[in-house]
């Protein structure tokens, strides 16, 4: 980068002025990562302090029977493959209150796009793993989902959301964005779901009193400007409503499990590569950096492993989700090394040791507990100390 361009976008950052789309360009085209960590972390430091982030929560996938096709996904099923399952309202409540003793905080729920199951399913799912559950917030179905039930159930997305609300339902979840910009979109996604319904119907939860997240799948066939066109159109987006909880930017995972056994359903995986480390920790620095109007950036560590996701704590991120317990869309992929689930205290030794302050919080980003200050750097090396692969 220009070395008067540099200065030209550290000033700003430091005037807290709103950086363009020509600066996340820019941002991007610079190779000097451990400036761009420092300005995200003087951004992330403003907002959040030292303070990370995360809540004990549960991954539910109801099915993987998609009637997609989606290129670079391997979580999904055709009716009668093998492999393909729905589960029972019974059995989703059975896994649901499997960590009721660990005072779960959150459901996350995703699923396919299931051709056959009728659109009931789905509030009355959420009623019995609220009665089940009371205290458990639901975070459900993506916009994609959301426009899916339009199309099989007749009903608009206000009436949609309406019965969903009225059924426990407390935030949508961010998925199904991947990246906006047709150029990309056209070569890695198979719905009808883009940008025009994605955004209406976030519009329409937010209008709701609905705080819902925002996420970008990055990594894979789109360049860094397909990256600042899709954080551009959020942030313009959350200028509008102010609805957006949390930015989470998504590592794209290639489908080395299902290759063991020669079936390799990621279609894109022949020309593309994972994102390094560096490219990871760049995204969520120029990411915190652009969307300056939504308060916390995560870092999904089943995506990411242990070891990046501490990192990317200094490059902007302050949030890094939560026990998860079971990923499916993610670990029926790669099995890369992220382990499947992390405990409460799994979570405070991992903030802890990256030097930070772990906060318990809800699905609304409301502090659930505050824990003790990380122990100072000196009095860890007096000591051996687990080290996170």
């Amino acid at each position: 980068m220009d070395q008067g361009l540099k200065r030209e976008i550290e000033a700003k950052v430091y005037a807290g002025e709103r950086l363009e789309r020509s600066d996340g360009e820019a941002l991007y085209a610079c190779d000097d990562l451990a400036w761009l960590g420092r300005l995200a972390h003087h951004r992330r430091t403003e907002l959040n302090g030292e303070r990370v982030m995360f809540n004990v929560n549960r991954h539910l996938n109801l099915t993987n029977v998609c009637s997609a096709s989606c290129a670079y996904c391997s979580f999904q099923r055709k009716p009668g493959e093998k492999d393909a399952y729905t589960m029972r309202i019974e059995e989703a409540v059975r896994k649901a209150r499997e960590m009721e003793d660990e005072q779960l905080t959150e459901l996350h729920i995703v699923n396919g796009l299931h051709p056959t199951l009728p659109w009931r399913y789905y509030p009355k799912v959420l009623r019995e793993l609220k009665a089940a559950l009371p205290n458990v917030s639901l975070k459900a179905f993506t916009a994609t989902e959301v426009q899916w039930f339009e199309k099989i159930s007749g009903l608009s997305a206000d009436e949609i959301l309406d019965e969903l609300i009225d059924a426990g339902l407390e935030s949508l979840t961010g998925g199904g964005a991947e990246i906006f910009d047709w150029e990309v979109r056209q070569h890695i996604v198979d719905h009808a779901c883009h940008w025009e319904d994605w955004s209406r119907i976030h519009r329409l939860a937010h209008s709701k009193g609905l705080r819902t997240p925002a996420t970008m799948l990055y990594g894979h066939i789109e360049e860094p400007r397909h990256r600042v066109d899709h954080v551009m159109r959020l942030r313009e987006l959350q200028d509008e409503t102010g609805g957006f909880a949390v930015f989470i930017p998504l590592r794209y995972q290639h489908d080395f499990h299902d290759a063991q056994d020669g079936k390799i359903r990621n279609r894109i995986q022949a020309r593309t590569t994972m994102a390094a480390p560096a490219e990871s920790l760049k995204t969520f620095a120029v990411s915190r950096l652009m969307f300056d109007n939504v308060s916390h950036v995560k870092c999904f560590w089943v995506m990411h492993g242990l070891s990046v996701a501490q990192l990317s704590l200094n490059f902007g991120a302050d949030d890094l989700d939560g026990s998860v317990v079971e990923y499916k869309i993610t670990h029926d992929a790669d099995e890369y090394g992220t382990p499947a689930t992390m405990g409460r205290e799994d979570l405070l030794t991992l903030i802890w040791d990256a030097g930070f302050q772990p906060v318990e919080r809800n699905t609304r980003y409301q502090v659930v507990r505050e824990y003790d200050q990380p122990t100072p750097l000196a009095q860890r090396r007096s000591e051996p100390q687990q080290v996170w692969a």
